[in-house]
This record gives C-alpha cells, structure tokens and sequence, in this order.
C-alpha cells in the first residue's frame, strides 16, 4: 500500500492506495497522449467498464519503496513522432494525473519503448 500525503492535519485517521490503484490512473493518462500504438492505445477506444483489471495493469509496473513510487511504462510509438516529445508527454501526464488524483507524487516516471510501429 502507498501512504497518502496528509495535507488537512486531522486525527481521522491515514489512507493508503493500493498500487493497482495507481496503475490504472497511470493507464488512462498513458492511453490519452497522442503518438502511442499498442495496448495503451487500444485502452483509448474502450469501454473502460468493459476491461479487466489485468488489462489495465499491462505494460506498467509501480514500485513503492520508502522513498517514493517509482514507475515504469512500456509502450509502443508510432513511426514519425518525437519520440522525446511523446515520452515527457507521458511522463507529465502520468504525474499530473497521479498528483491530482492520489496527492502522490512519483519519484520517477521511466518510459521505455519497445517498439516504433509503421502504420499502413
């Protein structure tokens, strides 16, 4: 479980993420930048409700340690973009979203491409 920072400084008790939790935020904002292909951009087309948890989790690994979450996508690109651009679009999205969402911030987001994809 990921501990929650706690901003309101009450006594009512702590919150904790579990990581699956993040994984799936961490999809959706993968699944939202343009110059993807793959899995994540599959997820982009779908009815969310209609995808398993296992699905959500692919191609992501969330790593909670002492010091922080630490955060690895791979994903795969398609043929002409920048692929610097398209992996910080990432990364802030992922952390933008997180941040919002879990008021967690990553301590590192590392996007790994496996692939570039030459569409037809």
């Amino acid at each position: 479980m990921v501990n929650v920072a706690d901003y309101s400084h009450t006594n009512l008790g702590k919150i904790e993420i579990a990581p699956e939790v993040l994984s799936v935020i961490a999809s959706i904002a993968t699944s939202e930048v343009d110059g993807i292909t793959g899995h994540f951009a599959e997820l982009k087309n779908t009815n969310l409700e209609k995808i398993s948890r296992k699905n959500l989790n692919r191609d992501l690994k969330i790593e909670a340690r002492e010091d922080g979450i630490y955060i690895d996508v791979y994903c795969a690109f398609k043929h002409g973009i920048n692929i610097s651009k398209t992996a910080n679009q990432i990364q802030s999205a992922i952390f933008n979203q997180i941040s919002t969402m879990a008021a967690i911030e990553p301590k590192q987001i590392n996007v790994h491409i496996t692939q570039i994809v030459v569409e037809k």
